[in-house]
């Protein structure tokens, strides 16, 4: 009877259920401080647009072939202390509609245009990574007069830029590194499981919302697999394009992984053959690099091109001193 009579008491009764029957834990919800559009830019297209707000120049991200607006969830905050910083995730991606486009890798250059126009966006500078230099260099093709400048994070390479003077793409792509291990059963128990692996196996993470947006999941949460979007047939479209950007019109900064930094996995592998495949292929990929960032330097006025140690994220394994040159960039621009 004293237990029942304490129990009648809801805030006791609560805190025993709480303690006994533990409530199932919240939705994961996405911690980044942005708010999600969707901006039409063709009949039955919608783009996701992810504003972080922020004050200053405005500045577009755009994410590498793959990825989603939602990479940059834990870099898009710092830069928008300087900035008014949004991010598109292009279509046949993540929570964007898919479309095929018409030919040409100008349509995802058009569809950047489509936002900026139905945001009233004023002259912003755009920040493409890896494949997103292409949609760089076809904006600021299509319609300069609307972009103050675009910066490339390791995205200055020939589908970007192309004038006859550097390496071919296809140097690029037939060089090949060691294999790059795949998670077990126990790094796809949960998201956060998985962010975890591949913060171990590539030295630094992706947000998990990235993995979120990217991967498939069951109802309890185990992670089954990347998601094929249908829009990834046209990345490798856009890398191998026809199209060749010769001259870039707008103020530039390309920033290059030079040298290249290994993969974590790889250092700590016992496989002399993994070691040796890795140097190899480092070796080439830097030396194409240097050639290409030449290119750039020789073949666009006015550019500044940096060389920073760093990964292909360049922007998440040397953040601060990617922040630091878009911050000098856009002030340039002022």
């Amino acid at each position: 009877m004293l237990l029942w009579n304490y129990l009648r008491d809801p805030i006791l009764l609560f805190a025993v259920l709480t303690f006994f029957c533990p409530l199932q834990s919240a939705a994961w919800r996405d911690p980044s401080p942005h708010t999600t559009k969707f901006v039409p830019v063709e009949k039955n297209i919608r783009l996701e647009v992810l504003d972080w707000g922020g004050r200053g120049r405005p500045v577009i991200l755009l994410a590498g072939g793959g990825n989603t607006a939602h990479v940059f969830d834990e870099f898009a905050p710092k830069l928008a202390t300087n900035c008014r910083v949004y991010a598109i995730t292009r279509r046949g991606f993540g929570a964007s509609s898919y479309a095929p486009p018409k030919p040409g890798a100008d349509r995802f250059g058009a569809d950047i245009l489509a936002v900026v126009r139905a945001l009233k966006i004023n002259k912003p500078v755009l920040v493409g990574h890896s494949i997103a230099g292409v949609e760089l260099s076809s904006a600021a093709t299509l319609d300069a007069k609307r972009i103050r400048g675009v910066v490339y994070l390791e995205a200055a390479y020939p589908y970007a830029f192309d004038n006859g003077t550097g390496p071919s793409m296809q140097a690029f792509q037939d060089l090949s590194g060691p294999r790059t291990p795949s998670p077990t059963e126990s790094d796809l128990r949960s998201f956060a499981a998985l962010d975890k692996w591949d913060a171990e196996v590539y030295g630094f993470r992706l947000p998990e919302s990235e993995f979120r947006q990217t991967w498939d999941s069951t109802p309890d949460g185990r992670v089954i697999g990347p998601r094929n979007f249908p829009g990834s047939q046209y990345v490798t479209a856009m890398m191998t394009n026809t199209r060749k950007y010769a001259k870039i019109p707008v103020p530039s900064l390309a920033i290059f992984a030079i040298p290249h930094l290994q993969e974590a996995w790889i250092s700590r592998s016992t496989d002399p053959d993994v070691q040796k495949k890795a140097d190899v292929y480092f070796a080439n990929i830097d030396l194409l690099a240097e050639k290409q960032a030449k290119t750039f330097e020789r073949g666009v006025p006015g550019a500044r091109v940096i060389r920073q140690r760093g990964t292909h994220y360049i922007f998440l394994s040397s953040t601060s001193d990617v922040l630091r040159e878009i911050r000098a960039f856009v002030s340039s621009l002022q």
